[in-house]
């Protein structure tokens, strides 16, 4: 129990920075994760099921663009970082941090297969006196109803023998002004033991912690922190259909709006919803919300609009096309620049891009990409077929030799001015060219 603190229990090793963490998951949650620990003055062992990681993170080499190798060094060098493969040394830890990915089945149903392997794993080393933390978003009671159940095959039992939490990752990829520590973080425990642990060991990681009633409650407000997104950008991406049949300017209308002190929060439209959490946590709460017989209309509606938004770009490329060029779409070379999620960052996981690239393929037309943060598509669970594809140079023969250049990403270190320059024809679906004072007849936004 927490009561009476000694230097053999867990919440004195917590709260005097003794206590060695683990960390399940090495991507762009759990390595920022584990870096941060580090930095905090714990000691920290990270696992990942990919050896290339492993032995990357040893040799102070970083495999994710916005994180500097240098940061690895300096957690290599201080002797408190590590990395492993090894699922056995989970034994030797006091708490354990799972950050395994949550995506959607391709009936856009929760698929919780990594964090039931990772309990699983977790429970064939499971000891007396740990802390395990849920970090992957999830819909409320995966904490309670999904991992407890199967942390408890180890005839341990939690709240006695081991003890559980949920505190939501809330990690914003390539954002210079928030780091893991900078970000509050929300926690809630299985009881008022495991609360107080996780709260023991937040506050010694980061600058704020925002304690909940409950794991329920916690993963409720991560998923409320998305759907509120999802909702506004589908609003403003329907918005921008219906002003662009009026002959109205989007983008000059959120600057407009947000000008208003009180009452107003911009967001804005684009191509399509990226990322891991926006294009799926929202189909999570729908989907749990049926055990209760409640239908989630707002929530699907807005779904529904996001995921239509790469067709809606490829139409008006075509309609560019055919008016402009005189050309149709099947034959005509299309370069896609930018292809991660969003800007600055190489992370493409559910990128519109790639949706965009296979709707254009699937009417003819020849496709290329451009992105500095992406030299090779990685392969993926929907795009293996788009896999080891390179990124094309921006020159001024190459650029000319495209139809259309359709703007999906707005990477702060490409050259709109001189891509404008050098293209015959182009689709700006996030307002690159306008944000840089940057007009023309030959493009249009989208």
């Amino acid at each position: 129990m927490i009561t009476g603190m000694t230097e053999h229990n867990l919440a004195w090793r917590l709260e005097h920075r003794k206590a060695h963490i683990g960390v399940i998951g090495l991507g762009y949650v759990g390595l920022p994760l584990t870096l941060a620990i580090a930095r905090a003055g714990s000691r920290v062992l990270g696992f990942d099921v990919d050896p290339s990681k492993a032995k990357l993170l040893e040799t102070g080499k970083s495999y994710i663009k916005h994180i500097p190798s240098e940061d690895i060094e300096l957690a290599n060098q201080s002797g408190l970082f590590a990395a492993t493969t090894d699922f056995s040394r989970l034994a030797s830890v006091d708490v354990v941090i799972i950050c395994v990915p949550t995506p959607l089945s391709s009936h856009f149903e929760p698929d919780l297969s990594f964090v039931k392997s990772t309990g699983h794993q977790i429970a064939a080393h499971l000891r007396p006196g740990q802390l395990i933390v849920l970090e992957s978003t999830s819909f409320p009671g995966t904490t309670k109803d999904i991992l407890l159940p199967i942390l408890e095959t180890s005839d341990l039992r939690c709240g006695t023998d081991f003890f559980l939490a949920f505190s939501p990752e809330r990690e914003d990829p390539g954002n210079p002004n928030f780091s893991t520590a900078q970000i509050p973080k929300i926690v809630g425990g299985e009881g008022t033991d495991a609360q107080k642990l996780a709260l023991l060991l937040y506050d010694n990681i980061v600058a704020r912690t925002v304690p909940v009633s409950s794991s329920a409650t916690a993963e409720a407000v991560k998923i409320t922190e998305n759907i509120f997104r999802a909702v506004n950008i589908a609003l403003v991406n329907e918005l921008k259909q219906i002003y662009s049949k009026m002959g109205i300017d989007i983008w000059e209308v959120i600057e407009a709006a947000k000008t208003k002190p009180f009452g107003f929060m911009p967001f804005y439209p684009g191509p399509g919803l990226g990322g891991h959490c926006i294009p799926i946590d929202p189909f999570y709460l729908s989907w749990k919300a049926r055990e209760y017989g409640i239908p989630t209309r707002f929530i699907e509606l807005a779904g529904e609009i996001n995921s239509r938004m790469p067709s809606y770009v490829v139409n008006e490329l075509a309609i560019a096309l055919d008016r402009e060029r005189k050309k149709g779409l099947n034959g005509s070379r299309v370069l896609v620049v930018g292809l991660a999620y969003k800007k600055n960052i190489d992370d493409t996981r559910e990128s519109p891009a790639l949706v965009l690239i296979d709707l254009l393929e699937s009417r003819g037309a020849v496709v290329d990409y451009h992105d500095p943060h992406v030299p090779t598509i990685p392969r993926t669970r929907e795009h293996g077929h788009l896999a080891n594809r390179k990124s094309a140079k921006l020159d001024v023969e190459t650029v000319g030799s495209y139809d259309v250049v359709l703007i999906a990403t707005d990477h702060d270190d490409v050259d709109y001015r001189t891509l404008a320059e050098w293209s015959n024809l182009i689709i700006d679906t996030r307002n690159a060219c306008g944000r840089n004072g940057i007009s023309g007849n030959h493009i249009f936004s989208a």
